[in-house]
């Protein structure tokens, strides 16, 4: 008689039965399938205001950067309004000593925005293969390499660099984070992430309200030959979340 009960017990079957927490089943009667948002015709100093509010910059004592993400945006928005965030975000940062890139709270993120991230820390030359993402519906492999050119000075390999995460940290922040851990570049401070996935589908069973989250889509690490999906990316000094940004300007202070 109850739908969502019923929902939520064949959820738990489904995970003990195959052991991945990204698989649900859920009713939804009001559900309405997500479109992918067109590109917004709108100013890009207007666009540029929209992504400064979810990005906080601050530069720290002992000219330590830091940056808050919540979202990490796509080569296709980062073409249009790259040159404003150099101004408003990146010039500020570039000339600090060291970095702290807070992906406590991201949870959302397009997958091109991956190499953009990770190249602004590893050198121009040579490039680097930085991810694999196979998508199960089309049968595609996507090699993810290191760009040669970048709007702006890299941030480089030498300066310290602290990724903050804590359980929340999901899916392309969390493949970020497990990119830059491998290229041995950055330092993770904070909680196991989430586990989550680069991409989920929503299936409608039959003609009912009910849905199956699925993934349909797998990163594998070339470094690794693994996936940071379903355990996610472990962090070198586990810690709180809520103590990760003081752990992480002591281990620069230290160094």
């Amino acid at each position: 008689p109850d739908p969502g009960t019923l929902a939520s017990v064949l959820t738990e079957g489904v995970k003990n039965t195959i052991g991945d927490s990204r698989v649900k089943v859920t009713y939804e009667p009001e559900y309405v399938p997500a479109v992918p948002p067109a590109m917004p015709d709108i100013p890009p100093e207007q666009l540029a205001g929209m992504i400064k509010a979810t990005v906080k910059v601050e530069v720290l004592d002992g000219n330590i950067a830091y940056l808050k993400i919540q979202h990490i945006i796509g080569e296709e928005m980062a073409q249009k309004v790259g040159p404003l965030l150099l101004e408003y975000i990146w010039d500020k940062v570039l000339p600090t000593s060291a970095m702290i890139l807070d992906f406590r709270s991201a949870v959302s993120g397009e997958l091109s925005g991956i190499p953009y991230i990770v190249s602004y820390y590893t050198d121009s030359e040579p490039l680097i293969h930085i991810d694999s993402v196979y998508d199960r519906p089309s049968d595609i492999t996507t090699e993810l390499w290191s760009m040669p050119t970048l709007l702006g000075k890299r941030y480089g390999t030498s300066k310290p660099l602290m990724i903050l995460t804590s359980k929340n940290t999901l899916g392309v922040a969390e493949d970020v984070a497990y990119c830059l851990k491998n290229l041995k570049r950055a330092t993770i401070v904070g909680e196991n992430t989430a586990g989550g996935t680069v991409k989920i589908d929503k299936i409608k069973v039959g003609d009912t309200d009910f849905y199956v989250s699925v993934p349909v889509a797998k990163s594998i690490n070339p470094i690794t030959g693994k996936s940071w999906e379903i355990d996610g990316v472990s962090p070198h000094v586990e810690v709180p979340a809520e103590d990760a940004l003081e752990t992480a300007v002591a281990i620069i202070q230290l160094r």
